[in-house]
């Protein structure tokens, strides 16, 4: 199963996104779906199913030695011409030690993990399709700012790719498990 860490955003975020992206939104990109909306923590790819319960324990541990953070939408940035997302604020250093938790969680339940890279927290609004100009949308999302809401919780995530071979299908998420972040707050 192809699974990843998250921070899930609560519907209230959502609902502040969806409104700016509405005003933004067009044919040119291929817009993610919200119901896939998440900051990626850590990507482990696929995992064997054997190694699910040892992969809860040390998720859970990482979850409960992580307090409560506040975080925000805030504004926008791309990667190279292929892909739009909008950052984050808030809480950065506890997010960045929420990732280094969740893939160190990762590896030493035997997951094979990708070459650790610095943590750059986003979330994919759109892709391109090659050839299409992001300044415009960048322009237009530059200054958005959500309101600040609380991280309470990590998530495991299953990817389901999409198998109908439809144009356009997109991935499907399910969230598996899901823990509290309980530290106390320094």
């Amino acid at each position: 199963m192809r699974l990843f860490a998250a921070v899930v955003p609560p519907e209230g975020a959502v609902a502040e996104l969806r409104q700016a992206v509405q005003a933004v939104r067009d044919e040119r990109l291929r817009w993610t779906a919200e119901a896939g909306w998440h900051f990626t923590l850590a990507f482990m790819g696929e995992v064997q199913e054997g190694v699910l319960p040892e992969l809860s324990t040390r998720l859970a541990r990482a979850a409960h030695r992580t307090a409560p953070f506040p975080l925000r939408f805030h504004g926008c940035g791309h990667f190279g011409d292929r892909a739009l997302w909008t950052g984050a604020a808030g809480g950065i250093d506890e997010m960045r030690m929420l990732a280094e938790r969740a893939d160190a969680a990762a590896r030493r339940a035997g997951v094979p993990m990708e070459q650790h890279r610095r943590y750059k927290a986003h979330l994919t609004l759109a892709r391109s399709h090659g050839g299409t100009a992001l300044r415009p949308y960048l322009d237009a999302l530059a200054h958005f700012e959500g309101t600040p809401w609380q991280v309470r919780e990590l998530s495991l995530i299953r990817s389901n790719l999409p198998t109908s071979g439809i144009p356009g299908d997109r991935p499907r998420y399910e969230v598996l498990e899901a823990w509290p972040l309980e530290a106390d707050a320094p």
